[in-house]
């Protein structure tokens, strides 16, 4: 069994699940159309992509795990470094160039692939090496016809994509600007075929998530939770990457949005009075998920601890309940936020006028990030703004990651949420505009809870949205399923009760409805 054994498929066996090759070709198809609809674009110009290359750590002959660049992979499925690939915009001919291995890659590394299976593995019409390149070129391209290349501004990292680029290739006619905002566009919108795989990783995801809540114990560390998860995810779903990095943080650490680097890597012992807040997601076939959920290590929910998280909760199912085709995602983000401040007014933390808080951004004190992202192959997905002077430069809203208008078939992620960061704090407190709303003898009381955050991935519809991830989201949800963790027993991981309870608890849980707390 190899991931390719049948030809048609990526596919790791088992109850795994299979991508079909024809999801590639079907990307490929999609982009051509949307080129050969550009104005005043030749019709027979060429796309040229170049794949990720294998890389060393340092200076050392130590190769990091390689994971295929994401423009790349969307276009071809490639899994092997160091490719390139062509289209015909014309006509949809696919090519692919591949490294021209040494001999002694046999012994070190394996069997060598001749291009005849690479064509059958990746479904394309042809198949070169590198080094063959500008003879390719020169052949079928021809030095009066147009390469279009990958070359533009990453919203989210601030980075420019690397343009392929060949030795000889300034002979040619060569186009840097017209085919990034056009394959970006293109990666917004999802297939049937690429729902099925963020259905997928959302499964598995969520199902790890579901095992840490029941073999979580008090006196473990945080890396454990990570340990726990990226086990599940690997033994289970074959996701030999995560998307991102385990953010695994628990008493004071959620109020840190991105704990869990190498300067704070999840190194913490936590007790059964902790709030946990765990930010996880696997990825499969390079198509990533991304999953927050916040829950005592106990259980049970302390009153403090309730009334936060169902604040939150409330905030992410008002805008699950209100996404649809044509809704402005910033209005989204001001609908989360406006209701959060209502949780928090009702509980005594915050006082007066909410319509006067939000004039004075007083939410971002509490969630000083956006509602959420785009999401498919990258977690950050691209494509999140049309214009990059379009971002806003107010508190909160300015960190949005995206700010466009919904649209069918777009990968969202909805994860609002409600942090107690001191230094956030004490800056409000000396605000003039803000520190009159806040009541601090209140506040001070909810410091231990750290933070929450819940989120979730969603697919846009065309009368709404379909719910992806699938954990328990209500209190009462949270603390039945975790009556089965035996917090007695360490060192166990009980895998025929998780199935059991797996198969009992679907958590359909898209409509809930959360009651706001009079004080």
């Amino acid at each position: 069994m190899t991931t390719f054994s049948g030809s048609d498929h990526f596919w790791k066996g088992n109850q795994t699940l299979k991508v079909p090759m024809e999801l590639f070709k079907l990307n490929r198809q999609r982009l051509c159309e949307a080129l050969r609809a550009h104005r005043t674009l030749p019709p027979d110009s060429f796309v040229f992509l170049q794949g990720g290359t294998g890389e060393m750590r340092y200076c050392s002959d130590h190769e990091p795990l390689f994971r295929q660049e994401s423009y790349f992979h969307w276009t071809f499925g490639v899994i092997e470094p160091d490719f390139y690939g062509a289209i015909n915009v014309q006509n949809g001919e696919s090519i692919l160039f591949i490294p021209r291995l040494p001999p002694s890659y046999v012994a070190w590394m394996g069997k060598i692939k001749e291009t005849d299976e690479f064509k059958k593995i990746y479904h394309v019409d042809r198949v070169y090496f590198v080094d063959e390149l500008e003879k390719v070129f020169t052949e079928l391209v021809g030095t009066s016809k147009l390469i279009l290349v990958l070359n533009g501004l990453n919203t989210d990292s601030g980075k420019e994509s690397k343009a392929a680029h060949f030795s000889g290739m300034e002979q040619f006619h060569v186009d840097k600007i017209t085919l990034h905002p056009i394959i970006s566009e293109c990666r917004v919108y999802k297939t049937d075929m690429e729902l099925d795989v963020m259905r997928y990783t959302n499964k598995i995801s969520s199902e790890a998530h579901k095992f840490v809540m029941l073999n979580i114990k008090d006196g473990m560390y945080e890396y454990e939770i990570e340990s726990l998860f990226q086990y599940y995810c690997y033994r289970y779903g074959a996701m030999r990457h995560l998307s991102y990095t385990c953010i695994c943080a628990t008493g004071v650490n959620p109020a840190i949005l991105h704990y869990g680097h190498a300067g704070a890597p999840n190194d913490r012992q936590f007790t059964s009075k902790d709030m946990c807040l765990f930010d996880m997601g696997g990825e499969y076939c390079c198509y990533a998920s991304d999953i927050t959920c916040s829950f005592p290590v106990s259980g049970r929910f302390t009153k403090e601890q309730r009334v936060i998280y169902e604040a939150v909760l409330d905030a992410n199912r008002q805008v699950m309940k209100s996404v649809r085709p044509g809704v402005s995602w910033v209005d989204m983000h001001l609908l989360a936020e406006r209701t959060q401040l209502e949780h928090l007014k009702e509980a005594g933390l915050v006082q007066g006028d909410i319509d006067e808080m939000m004039n004075v951004r007083l939410c971002s004190v509490f969630m000083p990030h956006g509602l959420g992202h785009l999401i498919g192959i990258d977690t950050h997905d691209v494509g999140g703004y049309l214009d990059p002077q379009s971002r806003s430069t107010l508190p909160a809203l300015k960190s949005l990651r995206t700010n466009r208008i919904l649209k069918e078939r777009m990968c969202i992620t909805i994860e609002p949420g409600i942090y107690f960061n001191p230094s956030l704090l004490n800056n409000a407190y000396e605000n003039e505009e803000q520190n009159k709303f806040l009541n601090k003898n209140e506040i001070d009381k909810y410091l231990h809870v750290g933070g929450v955050r819940i989120e979730d991935d969603i697919a846009v519809t065309s009368d709404g949205c379909e719910l992806l991830t699938v954990v328990p989201r209500t209190c009462e949800e949270i603390e039945e399923w975790m009556s089965h963790n035996d917090k007695q027993v360490i060192d166990k991981l009980d895998y025929e009760c998780f199935d059991q309870l797996n198969k009992k608890y679907p958590y359909h849980n898209q409509s809930i409805s959360v009651k706001k707390q009079n004080n």
